[in-house]
């Protein structure tokens, strides 16, 4: 699409001058001749406002503080015959993006306005980039384990190569298949995901390889597979251990020749798509038992398994602190005993069982930081330094002093005396909690 520019300048020649030089790059520009006139028009459907500083009524540092209020991301070029440095500096210093002194060349008009335009340009490419990253959701952990995934996530992500990742139910598997699509030369293309265990087996072949007109009862118009809609994509197959044999080697044959032929149709399709595959079941043991055929496993030229989550437990806090950001509970904090009972549990349900506990958690309590006994009776039980303490008997407003003693003891590094002062409680009264809760001071790294 053309950019679209707004000019305003009082001298009618000038303002025309504008307008010609850069209707002759191909841009579509109306000229004013007053500022009311230009701001009486939707700035929003413009690219670019470029606006002389010295005019009666309104100036044009007036007009670009008049822009901003009203479409603060629309780029202002200001110019001016009385060119100083104070004048640039203060231009520059309101907002506008550019500056120019008159008179000036043609030549010098267009290279302005070009470069003006590249770097809103990028600016809006860069924040449509930063919206989505926002947006979309993401592996998260910094523990050496999950470095060394995400290391072998941007080694294949640009590679033409199938890949089967493996893993435990909960892990992040299509989490890791969109990675790997957003970060190869595919990002623009289609991502169309297939989840193999929800679709009955014959209703599966039709999604996948589509069908024609008339081709069996019911198929009443032409329907275009999820393979041809992937064109140029990835397409991702969740939970491909569960696809018949029988449908599994007709794959095979899309994934030897890259070709598609719709149910009752006699046309060939080349397709060029990616084929990003998930299993939470061991799929050497599945070929064992001859329920996946070896050579569609050997058409996968990549194989990465996601960690469990027990076993990168460290990266638990950090995985909290986004899915409370995620569940729109962003100021919720969860107490040392409350996360000493998350990092002992073994987490059999990875991630999302994680997500799902803190769900529940939060619908069921309404307290700003959660305490042990707002967690699933499954948690009741915590280990604190090789002791057992059984969090039933201890009552949330107990549960809660427990965390403030904690806090004072570590604020005084364990001097009971000041951290009795502290807490206007005696020493003796003191060293009871600290026995009656299970505190025991961390040696020192």
């Amino acid at each position: 699409m053309k950019a679209r520019i707004i000019v305003i300048d009082d001298d009618a020649v000038a303002a025309e001058f504008l307008r010609e030089t850069l209707q002759r790059d191909g841009y579509e520009v109306m000229a004013c001749t007053s500022a009311g006139q230009a701001l009486r028009e939707d700035l929003s459907k413009y690219d670019l406002l470029m606006s002389d500083i010295r005019m009666p009524e309104m100036d044009g540092l007036q007009v670009l503080a008049e822009v901003q209020k009203k479409c603060p991301t629309l780029p202002v070029i200001l110019m001016t015959a009385y060119g100083s440095l104070d004048t640039t500096m203060e231009a520059i210093r309101q907002g506008a993006w550019d500056y120019i002194s008159k008179p000036f060349s043609p030549e010098d008009c267009r290279a302005i306005v070009k470069k003006v335009l590249e770097v809103r340009k990028l600016r809006e490419m860069r924040l449509k980039v930063n919206a989505q990253a926002i947006n979309e959701p993401k592996l998260i952990g910094s523990s050496a384990m999950m470095v060394e995934f995400y290391k072998q996530i941007a080694r294949v992500a640009d590679a033409p190569a199938s890949v089967l990742i493996e893993g435990e139910s909960g892990t992040g598997k299509e989490l890791t298949a969109k990675s790997l699509h957003s970060m190869s030369a595919r990002r623009e293309k289609p991502f169309v995901v297939v989840h193999c265990g929800a679709i009955p087996d014959n209703l599966l072949e039709s999604e996948l390889f589509g069908y024609e007109k008339g081709s069996f009862t019911g198929a009443d118009r032409q329907h275009i597979g999820l393979l041809e809609s992937a064109q140029g994509g990835t397409i991702f197959l969740d939970e491909i251990t569960e696809m018949s044999t029988a449908l599994q080697g007709k794959f095979l044959r899309f994934m030897q020749d890259g070709e598609v032929r719709r149910i009752g149709g006699l046309d060939v399709r080349r397709v060029s798509v990616r084929v990003v595959a998930a299993a939470n079941k061991n799929i050497d043991e599945e070929v064992a038992k001859g329920l996946f055929r070896l050579d569609l496993l050997h058409r996968f030229v990549v194989r990465l398994r996601i960690p469990s989550l027990r076993e990168h437990k460290e990266d638990i806090p950090l995985l909290i602190e986004s899915l409370l950001k995620k569940i729109g509970y962003p100021h919720v904090r969860i107490s040392e005993a409350a996360m000493e009972m998350f990092m002992d549990y073994a987490w059999p349900g990875n991630v999302r069982e994680l997500e799902n506990v803190l769900q529940q958690t939060l619908l069921l309590s309404p307290f700003a930081v959660i305490l042990p006994d707002n967690l699933p009776a499954h948690f009741r039980h915590v280990k604190d330094k090789g002791k057992d303490v059984l969090l039933a008997d201890i009552s949330p407003l107990e549960a809660a002093e427990r965390e403030k003693i904690l806090q004072v003891l570590q604020q005084t590094r364990w001097n009971q005396t000041r951290a009795a002062q502290i807490l206007d409680i005696d020493r003796k009264t003191l060293r009871a909690k600290i026995r009656r809760y299970a505190l025991v001071k961390e040696k020192s790294a």
